[in-house]
């Protein structure tokens, strides 16, 4: 028996117990726009799971934890290409990587990519009994899963209301502090320099709810404190004016009103620059009218190099994203091998690599 619809009318905590009750064996599909995610299940056990979220994939979970480099994971890739094999089957006989490390990686992001499941608003999903792909799994009883799905819920409504999006800055409330935690190290670094939460995220290679909890404690502990909101919200509920606008948005973008959803989206962006439903959005608009004509200019055996001092760039308006891969060139990586170690979709990255190079701030040259 299979079971189907939105989350909008049926949440994930009721979806998981229909299985689980029913002791059922195949796999939960839930889309959201460009995310798709699988959920595995034998005998109502949660198997193992599945997303195409760059910024879940292995490799990403590896750098966040420090148990791998750019580097190393750059030359495994390679390597994988080669070779054919599983990425992490790579890493242990090449001695990167401890074989207990590699399994519990791929447990925590099997985990991870379901919880995030528990904030997605709305998304398709549809449960085929009976499909059960053998993949490495880890079986985590379905109640388990729930509860703390529940409870990231409930911290994100806390969380939400100190800080109101993903648009804010930091400052060290604390000077004195000196954390031995490796992330904690890193986001004071990055709240030193001024960055978002969502550009810490990105950074740290952590889902917003990671990175919001993580900045969360610190500011609960007195360490960190909001600097600034960047551009005001309005009105008494910013988040259902925002949810609003995203589904004109879409609605417009089914009906091919290309203009009219980049406005929608616009005005998601003017309550929260760096909201990233909406910059999808926008990109997705972007693809459907220019898509092949943007991925023709930018070739993956192409060098970027930067054509601005780095005190030209502070007086360009770039968006975390756009930050990301420009702290990635070195004059020496094409633009094939910064896709490999970027936590952002190929095709994404790409059209960012057009626009970078349609202002002026990248040129693409010739390797050597």
């Amino acid at each position: 028996m299979g079971l189907s619809g939105n989350l909008r009318t049926m949440d994930l905590p009721e979806i998981l117990q229909w299985i689980s009750i029913g002791r059922k064996t195949g796999t939960l599909h839930l889309n959201r726009r460009s995310i798709q995610k699988r959920i595995v299940f034998k005998e109502g056990v949660v198997y193992t799971s599945w997303s195409n979220d760059p910024r879940e994939s292995l490799g990403q979970f590896l750098i966040r934890d420090g148990l791998v480099t750019e580097e190393q994971l750059f030359k495994a890739l390679l390597h994988q290409e080669q070779q054919g094999r599983f990425l992490g089957a790579i890493l242990v006989t090449e001695d990167v990587l401890a074989e207990d490390d590699l399994r519990e990686a791929l447990r925590t992001k099997a985990v991870e990519s379901i919880y995030d499941l528990f904030l997605w608003p709305e998304g398709q999903f549809e449960f085929k009994e009976g499909e059960f792909p053998e993949l490495i799994h880890l079986e985590v009883p379905v109640t388990a899963v729930i509860l703390e799905g529940v409870r990231r819920v409930d911290e994100w409504k806390r969380i939400r209301k100190v800080f109101p999006s993903a648009n804010i800055t930091f400052r060290r409330a604390d000077a004195t502090y000196h954390s031995r935690e490796p992330a904690e190290r890193r986001a004071l670094e990055l709240v030193a320099s001024g960055k978002t939460l969502a550009e810490i995220s990105l950074e740290l290679r952590r889902s917003e709810f990671d990175a919001a909890s993580l900045m969360f404690d610190l500011h609960a502990r007195g360490i960190v404190a909001v600097d600034q909101i960047l551009d005001a919200t309005v009105g008494a509920d910013p988040v259902g004016a925002i949810k609003d606008f995203l589904a004109i948005a879409d609605q417009r973008f089914e009906a091919r009103r290309y203009d009219a959803a980049l406005e929608a989206y616009e005005e998601v962006l003017g309550l929260d620059r760096l909201n990233q439903n909406a910059k999808k959005g926008v990109l997705a608009v972007t693809e459907a009218r220019d898509r092949e004509r943007a991925l023709s200019t930018v070739k993956q055996d192409k060098v970027p190099i930067l054509r601005m001092t780095l005190a030209d760039l502070t007086s360009q308006n770039i968006d975390p994203q756009e930050g990301f891969l420009l702290s990635r060139i070195n004059g020496q990586w094409d633009v094939r091998s910064i896709l490999k170690i970027c936590p952002i979709a190929e095709e994404t990255a790409l059209l960012i690599f057009a626009r970078l190079a349609s202002r002026g701030i990248i040129d693409l040259v010739d390797a050597g």
